[in-house]
């Protein structure tokens, strides 16, 4: 069979073959490919491809959408729904104390002190003749300010230092290392009082001491998780194609220690309202004066012994915020961790 058969006819020019026609010829063979490859009409996957976000799609409402079912998963829990209802009461009387209290602080009843509950004093009256409810009422501003102070000063410090332990600088990352574990040694109450001998009592003492100390163990707790992400394929694929490290340690890294952050900036909240009482009593803590949940306890544990009920109402009270806040950090930890919380990946895809 001759040679120019067993070419196409359109290629053949007076039984020879023309080096345009053979450029031609190849660029259409790699165009069109054998039936059914990826590059051809006839394997070409047609179907529509999923549009990729864009800055003007709603992402806000998706987030609104995990919220939602963040707390839906937290409400269907018992200790869940304990902890919302009692934070929720919390805050709410907070605000409402600071334009309404039944009796005003300052107002003192010499006649009836240390008086039983009643109609007039629904909780009674301390040694002063101060109704102990409305002083509760303020003292709960006071305690939900130095919760959120110290827990965002705890977070601040000890995101920092996490960075610091889990960089790619090995040195930056032994330093860090050993100045927590120095640091985390020291009790929170000795900060205190090295803060109280410049600054005397006041409540910025309690939020500093506090917000460093839990800083550190927060930056110590955090730490293994946050080297388990930062080694994941997924981040060391981020480095090799560019990214920097705050890329990586923002986008990948934090996002998959928050679990563990938020159990302990939770606990730290509670810490911190058992750390105000004490530090409150030693005499370093809130000035004497300002209504706190310490405070009152401070001046009524002396005649517990006589009036047991002065020191039972902001006991009972301290004691029922800090366990809704330790179980509101176990709780969250769940519904925010897509391992256990299945409708929060169906959200996510």
């Amino acid at each position: 069979m001759a040679q120019h058969d067993m070419l196409p006819a359109e290629t053949v020019h007076d039984g020879r073959l023309g080096i345009s026609d053979v450029v031609a010829g190849s660029c259409q063979a790699d165009a069109v490919g054998p039936a059914g490859a990826e590059g051809s009409p006839q394997g070409r996957d047609s179907s529509p491809r999923p549009a990729l976000h864009t800055p003007d799609e709603p992402v806000s409402l998706k987030g609104l959408g995990k919220l939602a079912v963040v707390l839906r998963s937290m409400w269907s829990q018992g200790e869940g729904r304990f902890a919302l209802v009692v934070l929720a009461c919390w805050i709410v009387v907070s605000l409402a104390s600071i334009v309404w209290t039944p009796k005003k602080l300052w107002e003192t009843d010499g006649y009836h002190v240390w008086a039983p509950p009643s109609a007039d004093h629904l909780l009674g009256t301390d040694g002063t003749g101060a109704d102990v409810f409305s002083w509760l009422m303020a003292g709960a501003r006071t305690n939900l300010l130095i919760a959120i102070l110290s827990v965002m000063l705890a977070g601040v410090v000890g995101v920092t230092l996490l960075m610091a332990m889990v960089s790619r600088s090995k040195m930056v990352s032994a330093i860090s290392v050993v100045a927590v574990d120095a640091l985390i040694s020291i009790p929170t109450v000795l900060i205190a009082l090295i803060l109280a001998v410049p600054m005397g009592a006041s409540i910025a003492v309690i939020i500093l001491a506090c917000g460093v100390g839990y800083g550190l163990n927060l930056a110590r707790i955090a730490r293994p998780q946050a080297l388990l992400a930062a080694g994941s394929d997924y981040a060391v694929s981020a480095r090799a194609s560019g990214a920097s490290g705050g890329y990586v340690l923002f986008r990948h890294v934090l996002p998959n220690s928050l679990p563990s952050i938020m159990v302990q900036l939770s606990l730290s909240a509670g810490t911190a309202i058992l750390a105000e009482s004490g530090l409150t009593y030693l005499g370093v803590g809130v000035p004497s004066g300002v209504p706190s949940w310490g405070h009152s306890l401070s001046t009524s544990v002396k005649l517990i012994d006589v009036y047991p009920l002065t020191v039972v109402w902001p006991g009972l009270t301290v004691t029922v915020v800090v366990v809704a806040l330790n179980l509101f950090g176990d709780v969250l930890r769940q519904a925010i961790d897509p391992i256990v919380n299945t409708a929060l990946r169906k959200v996510a895809a």
